[in-house]
């Protein structure tokens, strides 16, 4: 399946709009050693960075959420909100 990260990232903010509501910044690369996109979630000097396999972007593209994505978002911000 071929989509660019530009595309990616977009579809990952849209399908977790809590990212946005909460002010988090996204990067996003693809380690071509792991076959896998790198994603770095990032407020306020803190920072989580976690993995997404080809198959679960594959997944995201075709409007499949990623469960393990999911999870990693919303721990990202129950962390933030518990060192305010």
């Amino acid at each position: 399946m071929g989509y660019t990260i530009v595309a990616l990232k977009e579809k990952i903010m849209e399908m977790y709009p809590e990212i946005t509501q909460h002010g988090i910044s996204v990067g996003l690369t693809f380690d071509e050693e792991k076959n896998a996109y790198i994603v770095k979630f990032e407020k306020g000097g803190q920072e989580l960075i976690t993995h997404l396999e080809k198959k679960d972007a594959d997944d995201c593209m075709n409007n499949i959420k990623c469960v393990y994505l999911g999870v990693q978002v919303g721990q990202f911000i129950k962390n933030f909100q518990e060192r305010k």
